[in-house]
Formats: C-alpha cells, sequence, structure tokens
C-alpha cells in the first residue's frame, strides 16, 4: 500500500487581509441560533427510546460546533434524547471519559482516535459520524512577513513551530498529529522530505509568539490561529497542508464505544440523524457563527473572519480511510487500519 501525494501546483501567498464580509450583527446571529430550523430539513427519522441519555465529551471548538447548535436548538429534545456535554481540555481527556464510562460519545481529531484504536483493542470504538472536513487554507504553514522563506522548498533545514503531541507520541521525527500527517504528504508532493524539516511541538497558544520572537522559522496552525496569526503579525501562509493527496481531508469525527453502540443502537441513531440536521444548519454562517461565539469563546469578529472546513451530512468510510492511510504510510500507526469495521452502520 502507497499512499503518495497527487500533483503539483504551486503555493502562492496568501494575504493576511481576508476577503469575507461579516454579514448582521450578533444579536442576529444570537437569534438564529436559537430560532427556527432550517427550511428544508425534515425532522428526525429516528426517535430514541423513552429515557435515552448520551453524554458527549467534547473540547468546544470549530469541528464540533454543530454539536452545540443542536443542543441549543433542541434537536436532541425532538429526538427524544437528553444530551450532557462533558467538557474537556484535550483529546486524551475524551478518551479517558469515553473508556471510563463518563461519556458515551467523544468527538476530535481523527489520528488521536484511530492512534488509540490501534493501540487498546481490548476497548474497540465505532465512527459515528463524520464531523468536520478540510476545506482550503484552514490548515497552513505560515511565516512571518518579508521571510525569506517563500515556499514549500525553503522550509529545508528550518524549525516549523506545531501544536503538541496530544496522543500520538513524538518519536524520531515522525508526524504527531493530523497537522503533521498532512503537511508531510504536502511537503513530499513539493519534492521536501518531511525529514528534512525540523518539527517543534509547543503549547498551541504560544505558538504565535513563538513566531514573533523568532524562536521558530514558521508554524503549522489551523483556525482561529491562522486568522490570529495573519491580523497580529501580517502572517503568510507558503503551504496549504489541506491539498493535494490531503485536499477535502477529514479532521474530526464522533467515536462511541463498540459496546455502547451495541446496547444503545437506536438512541445513537437518533443523536446522529439530529446532528446532521445541525451539520446541515452548519452551512449558515449567522448560525455557525453565533455557536462559536457562544462556546468556543471566539470573539464576534475571529467568529465572522475565520477560514472554516465543511460540516458533512453522511459517513463515508472511504474518505476516513484516506486517513488512516496516510498515518500508516508516514509510520503515524504501526499498521494500515481498516475503517469501514469501526463504523456504525
Amino acid at each position: 500500500m502507497q499512499v503518495m501525494p497527487a500533483g503539483c501546483r504551486p503555493v502562492q501567498r496568501r494575504s493576511h487581509r481576508r476577503v469575507r464580509i461579516a454579514a448582521g450583527c450578533a444579536a442576529a446571529a444570537a437569534g438564529l441560533l436559537a430560532g427556527c430550523q432550517q427550511p428544508g430539513i425534515s425532522p428526525a427519522a429516528g426517535q430514541a427510546p423513552p429515557g435515552s441519555v448520551i453524554t458527549v465529551a467534547s473540547v468546544p471548538g470549530i469541528g464540533d460546533a454543530p454539536l452545540y447548535i443542536a443542543l441549543h436548538q433542541g434537536l436532541f429534545r425532538q429526538a427524544g434524547l437528553t444530551v450532557r456535554i462533558h467538557s474537556s481540555s484535550s483529546v486524551a481527556g475524551e478518551v479517558t471519559a469515553l473508556r471510563s464510562g463518563k461519556a458515551n460519545v467523544a468527538v476530535g481529531d481523527y489520528a488521536d482516535f484511530f492512534f488509540a484504536q490501534e493501540h487498546d483493542a481490548r476497548a474497540p470504538m465505532v465512527v459515528v459520524a463524520d464531523g468536520y472536513d478540510a476545506r482550503p487554507n484552514v490548515m497552513d504553514v505560515l511565516v512571518r512577513p518579508h521571510s525569506p522563506i517563500t515556499g514549500p522548498q525553503d522550509l529545508v533545514g528550518k524549525t516549523v513551530g506545531t501544536a503538541a503531541p496530544q496522543l500520538m507520541p513524538d518519536i524520531n521525527g515522525r508526524p504527531y498529529s493530523l497537522d503533521t500527517v498532512a503537511a508531510s504528504s504536502v511537503l513530499i508532493n513539493d519534492g521536501v522530505q518531511p525529514t528534512a524539516v525540523t518539527w517543534k511541538p509547543m503549547p498551541a497558544n504560544d505558538l504565535i509568539g513563538a513566531l514573533r520572537s523568532h524562536r521558530v522559522d514558521a508554524i503549522l496552525v489551523t483556525e482561529p490561529q491562522i486568522f490570529q496569526a495573519e491580523s497580529q503579525l501580517g502572517g503568510q501562509s507558503i503551504l496549504d497542508a489541506c491539498s493535494g493527496a490531503s485536499a477535502s481531508l477529514p479532521l474530526e469525527g464522533y467515536f462511541a464505544p463498540a459496546s455502547f453502540a451495541q446496547q444503545h443502537r437506536a438512541a445513537l441513531m437518533a443523536f446522529r440523524s439530529a446532528l446532521m440536521r445541525a451539520q446541515a444548519s452548519a452551512a449558515q454562517p449567522l448560525r455557525l457563527e453565533a455557536a462559536l461565539t457562544r462556546y468556543a469563546g471566539m470573539s464576534d469578529q475571529t467568529a465572522s473572519l475565520i477560514t472554516t472546513g465543511t460540516y458533512p451530512t453522511k459517513l463515508n468510510a472511504a474518505s476516513l480511510q484516506r486517513v488512516a492511510d496516510l498515518m500508516a504510510f508516514y509510520g503515524a500507526l504501526p499498521h494500515p487500519l481498516a475503517v469501514a469495521h469501526m463504523t456504525f452502520p
């Protein structure tokens, strides 16, 4: 099995000035979040058994914003479900909650959950739903303005700051996150061996400061840090990590213990149905912005100007397999993972 990036294309600097114009005001956004259902979205097909309760482990952010939209709009309640949120500060905390029974579902980064699945076969998980997929410029390598680094080839011998690993270890320069896996794919596409770049893991909140103070030559970040680096430093994008073989890459999903899925199939199907209605609703910018300001702690300006990915309304096992294959190819998984065996039917 070989997963090589396809196609080469020049990488151009992206202006730090956003062209997206925020529409409306915060009050209107909040009203949309709390208001009527989206036209054209039919009621959930399935109803949960009476008294069904599902606890979801979540780190509030862009990827799981529809979870909070569904909760706030009462979509879970309409499906006969009581959904509770178990807030966590990390994917590791989510996995711990899932395996201890404190949570029945967890939403987070595919790479970390696939890694967790591969390293503890005693606690099999299923993928309940695809939560968040990449679009152009949702995961970029940025440099300071006027940097001599103008393209991927200039990263050879340079230090790139990245968010510290969560579940995947940093060993011998191997990718340790979905970010570094995706970026490695694009680097090879541009003729650069990933091992020629020094990845420097650090707390995510320190990345922009490290770029500002010249402690690193570039940073690999996602939103909202892309917007923050562009607006605060005039940061310039020289590599889109979700392009080529990693274009439209699934980024985050919803997982449940296989045992819970077997015992509570109807409740989990009702949960997924309601969530998919919220995923469709998140296509409306004001609904999404309201959720990001209310639950993810973003300012109105940041929520309205960041670049976001897509929220799928169906689960495609073949698409998720791309993540597992890229991870295996770059050594982030010990052997290939058959994602089709993990999907909740």
